[in-house]
């Protein structure tokens, strides 16, 4: 990781790196959400409901991956003063707040005509509302200072406690019983019939490289933004 420490080398290979991963995203994005509409059968339970399939599954675990991100960069600013490693989690921060959102919303929309209600405090519905919170948290307390200040060491401890909750979410349908399914993926196999699950990794890998897209596009700005700083107060000091 040291290798991109520099930052004119990071930006010489994120500047071109950034269109292959947005474009190529909204593509298999686009196929996925299109195949999940019109090529895959009703589910014979939850009939037309399963579509927001494709758009809930890679929304939640953006979600998680997202705070995975902070989690990593925290470690790596805090261990090894990585000079990017506050920029990628500040970065990573807001789309996963999004995701975050985005995952609770598809959640409560699909649940209300397969549950019968739009929201239930269960284990999995909690602890995802606690990691958008986290989001929230994480968001305000980076945004207080530089990425060199007390503030930003502040926010990775932030960022690395708040890793605790990620288990909980992927574990709580075991844990307890609650009104969310189960997992339906494991490395044993899937639950979900071939014929709806095909779609749900091209939707898997757009989603995640237009979430890396976005990621990259605001670490290019934040660094544009604290290149124009710096030059400011060299002119205010001159």
């Amino acid at each position: 990781m040291h290798i991109f420490a520099n930052p004119n080398r990071f930006l010489g290979i994120a500047r071109p790196l950034t269109p292959w991963l947005g474009w190529g995203g909204a593509v298999l994005v686009a196929v996925a959400v299109a195949a999940g509409l019109f090529y895959t059968p009703a589910d014979y339970l939850q009939g037309e409901s399963v579509r927001i399939l494709y758009v809930h599954v890679p929304s939640a675990w953006l979600g998680m991956a997202g705070w995975g991100m902070i989690a990593a960069c925290s470690l790596m600013q805090l261990v090894w003063r990585h000079p990017l490693a506050a920029v990628a989690a500040r970065a990573g921060a807001a789309p996963g707040a999004l995701f975050a959102a985005l995952a609770l919303a598809t959640g409560s929309i699909w649940g209300r005509p397969t549950w019968g209600t739009w929201w239930e405090w269960d284990g999995r519905l909690t602890s995802m509302l606690v990691l958008f919170f986290l989001y929230l948290g994480y968001i305000a307390l980076a945004n207080a200072g530089d990425e060199r200040g007390a503030s930003a060491r502040v926010a990775a401890i932030f960022g690395l406690v708040g890793a605790v909750n990620l288990p909980i979410i992927h574990y709580s349908v075991l844990w307890w019983r609650t009104l969310h399914q189960g997992q339906s993926i494991t490395l044993r196999g899937s639950t979900i019939d071939g014929s709806i699950l095909w779609p749900l990794p091209i939707a898997m890998l757009g989603f995640t490289l237009l979430f890396a897209a976005i990621v990259l596009m605001r670490m290019r700005a934040m660094l544009a933004e604290a290149k124009v700083e710096a030059r400011l107060r060299r002119l205010a000091d001159a």
